[in-house]
């Protein structure tokens, strides 16, 4: 595909993608606090199958919302659902994984210091996740364990966690983040298409037809919105974490990602419960103090020290960056993937390194992510010799 053409359609794509997810966990979170706030209707509302109201002011107008324990006796003609916010996000989501993870597995996809996969082999494999990973997700929903949902929710996280352990050691380390991303999605947007609307379909089916609703429809479509819930923190952690290597980089990535997922969900917690009246802070604060241990726990080492007699001159550490990183940062790339600068950081004269040194120091000796998948092979001993004159140059 043409570069230029690739690029606005992934521009486009990233654009749609955020407009419907924010849609869409907009509307999840709405609904959960929705839920949550409902107070006890006075008697002649309960009379009418009123299980929960609520009044609010926004925008200038106030606001009478009320849910019915099972339903109103006739379904409004105008009845809204919500169900092209989920379609669309993972629609939009889908196509940036075949656009740019297909597409362009070799760039992004695979990485042949850990697995040597043909393109084929890597997206079949991206597959079997996403399709194998649901599969495994709606067996555990419709076994005993959904009971418990602080059992049920361990489970998952143990299964994720080990998931992305096995990716670690399959994809670029990218990758493995974006398909824990794209599995949680899918689940969540399955949920949507294969429970929630169902389950509202047969109640409306059930109201037409003059029947008592059967609350498990109800039941089921609730405990899935719930699970889409608490997921929505870790997928936007997870949509944010291809900017910030200290995380997918790190030696234990896999073990980061699980972490993270377990302390986004644990502060989603706290917010559920107080829609619900229940104020812990603890919950909250707790959660920061993970977070910020986490980030301690990840910091990296103080920088290699070149311990050969051989330092590098001014003249000789501007070569090295050109040669191992200027195939990309460059005002004409000569790399077969970036045709333009990435972030448009450029390194063809000295005072543009020397302004970027900072970020050169974080990128290719702290988190070691840079070169771009090592594609120009900068060894161990490059990075320490690097490190020794970077740190010399810096304040």
């Amino acid at each position: 595909m043409d570069p230029y053409l690739n690029d606005w359609i992934s521009l486009l794509l990233r654009f749609l993608h955020v407009v419907t997810a924010i849609a869409w966990i907009g509307a999840s979170f709405y609904f959960i606090w929705l839920d949550n706030t409902l107070q006890t209707p006075p008697k002649w509302k309960q009379d009418k199958g009123v299980s929960g109201d609520l009044w609010a002011i926004h925008g200038g107008g106030f606001y009478e919302v009320a849910k019915y324990r099972l339903a109103p006796e006739q379904i409004p003609d105008t009845l809204h659902w919500f169900k092209w916010e989920a379609y669309s996000t993972w629609i939009t989501g889908f196509l940036l994984l075949i656009l740019i993870y297909y597409i362009g597995a070799d760039a992004y996809l695979i990485d042949p210091n850990k697995v040597d996969l043909s393109q084929t082999t890597a997206i079949l494999i991206s597959l079997t996740t996403l399709a194998g990973g649901w599969v495994i997700y709606e067996a555990a929903c419709r076994s005993p364990l959904i009971q418990s949902g602080l059992g049920f929710g361990l489970v998952m996280l143990v299964l994720l966690t080990l998931l992305a352990w096995g990716l670690d050691h399959i994809f670029s380390d990218r990758a493995a983040y974006l398909h824990i991303g794209a599995l949680i999605g899918t689940c969540m947007a399955a949920n949507v298409l294969t429970v929630i609307m169902p389950s509202q379909r047969a109640l409306v089916a059930a109201v037409e037809k003059g029947e008592t609703p059967d609350p498990r429809f109800g039941l089921n479509a609730k405990r899935r919105s719930v699970h889409n819930n608490y997921a929505t923190l870790p997928v936007l952690f997870i949509m944010l974490s291809n900017h910030y290597p200290m995380t997918y980089g790190h030696e234990y990535g896999w073990l980061v990602l699980g972490c993270i997922i377990l302390i986004t969900a644990w502060a989603r917690h706290f917010f559920n419960l107080r829609h619900q009246g229940v104020v812990k802070p603890w919950i909250l604060i707790s959660a920061f103090v993970a977070f910020a241990a986490l980030a301690w726990v990840l910091m990296p080492q103080s920088t290699a020290q070149n311990t050969t007699t051989e330092r590098l001159s001014d003249r000789q550490a501007i070569a090295l960056i050109k040669d191992k990183c200027a195939s990309c940062h460059s005002q004409s790339p000569s790399d077969d993937v970036f045709t333009v600068a990435p972030a448009g950081v450029t390194y063809d004269t000295e005072q543009e390194i020397l302004n970027w040194l900072p970020r050169i120091q974080a990128r290719v000796i702290m988190s070691k992510d840079m070169p771009f998948m090592n594609k120009t092979q900068m060894t161990e001993l490059q990075r320490s010799q690097l490190a020794d004159w970077i740190a010399n140059k810096l304040p």
